[in-house]
Formats: C-alpha cells, structure tokens, sequence
C-alpha cells in the first residue's frame, strides 16, 4: 500500500490528476499551502482537484491558508493539523501546519514554543495509535532549520529550530515538510528521512509505500 504526499500548490488545480498512481493510493495527504491567502472557499476548490484525483484527501493548513480553515477541514472529516490517525496497522500519521513567524505576515503563523507544543502533543497522539512499536509518518509544513530543504537561493537559513529539535529527539520514520519552495530533496537526521518535495504547482511529490513490513518514501516528479 502506498500514500501520496504534496503540498505548495498555491491554487494551482492541475495537477493532482497528473500524479502517477493518485488514484490507487490509500489517500492523498496535503501538507499545505492549497491556497495566496486564501479561505475556506478557496480550499475547497483545491479540495475538489484533490478529490478528482483521488477520493480520500487528508489536508491541512500551511502558513498561506486563513486559520478559518482548519475548522472548515475538521467538518469536513478531512483534517490533520495537530491530529493524527491510524494509516494501516502500527503505522500512525500525525500532521502540524502552519510556519513559524516569516517576514511577510502570512495569515497562519506562529512563535517556535508553540510550534513545538504542538509537535510534542501530535506526536502523542501518534504514539498512542501506533502502539510502543509502531512507525509515524510526519507531515509537517514547516523545513526544519539547518538542512538543504530549509535554504534559500541565497543560502540562508530560515526553517523552523522547534521542528529540528522535534524531529532530532523523536526520529519519526518519515517527515515529509514543505513551505520553502527552494528546498526540494531529502536529508537523514539520524533514523529519521526528511523529504521537501518543493511545489506541487512545478510537479513535486513524495510516495510512501508501506510494503512487506518496510516503510519507504521518495521524491517524485511529474
């Protein structure tokens, strides 16, 4: 069995159906970013790209989506920012959206202590449904800071430190993150693989396969 993930469309409706294998995945999964500011009725409209793609769409917000819109998510029984849930036996999703503070005051945005309570409690949960053995497969919007998929053109550094400690000292099996667009690609932080796929408007995605026990995940391109 497998998951798509991909985030960073910004509104762009194309591309979901041009995933290879989006409609024989157990789900879709958006990390972030569906809308430029937009609400409510703007994810919904990328909502139902996803959807055409494939029925099952779990979703959250990245930092350029209004809050309102974690709610609407929620009725909708779609979802996962600061929840986690059951993907297969052993195996627990947790997702955390939103960024830590930027430049540009985008609408959901928030302090690194924060950031890191709700990494910590998320995870809890995830624990719980996974069971002492089990694996998690976080998909957090926010680049931990100090990697390749945190870096500007430029070469600065400008993810998140509370999702570097996270991932540092809970080594989830997989982080899939997001939200800078240059970071595309992959880094191990100790058991821990970290995969930016970049934007999903420039064809970026990641496949989490769960096969014969062995949990994987790789950078995709349309």
């Amino acid at each position: 069995m497998y998951w798509i993930v991909a985030g960073d469309m910004h509104e762009n409706l194309d591309m979901f159906e041009r995933i290879p294998g989006a409609a024989g995945a157990e789900a879709l999964i958006i990390s972030g970013d569906l809308t430029n500011r937009g609400g409510p009725a703007n994810a919904d409209l990328v909502l139902a790209a996803a959807r055409r793609a494939n029925a099952r769409v779990l979703a959250q917000v990245g930092n350029m989506d209004e809050p309102t819109v974690t709610a609407h998510f929620s009725a909708k029984g779609c979802n996962i920012h600061r929840e986690a849930l059951l993907l297969a036996p052993g195996l627990a999703l947790m997702g955390v959206g939103y960024s830590t503070r930027t430049p540009f005051d985008t609408p959901s945005e928030t302090d690194e202590d924060e950031m890191a309570s709700w990494l910590k409690d998320t995870h809890a949960k995830a624990k719980t449904l996974a069971g002492p053995q089990g694996r998690i497969l976080a998909v957090i919007h926010n680049a931990p800071h100090g990697t390749r998929l945190d870096r500007l053109e430029g070469g600065v550094h400008v993810g998140s430190t509370a999702v570097r400690s996270f991932l540092d000292t809970a080594q989830p099996e997989i982080c899939v993150c997001g939200h800078i667009h240059e970071g595309l690609g992959e880094e191990q932080l100790g058991k821990c693989h970290v995969l930016n796929p970049g934007l999903l408007s420039d064809g970026g995605y990641v496949r989490v396969e769960l096969e014969n026990g062995a949990l994987s995940a790789k950078l995709g391109h349309i």
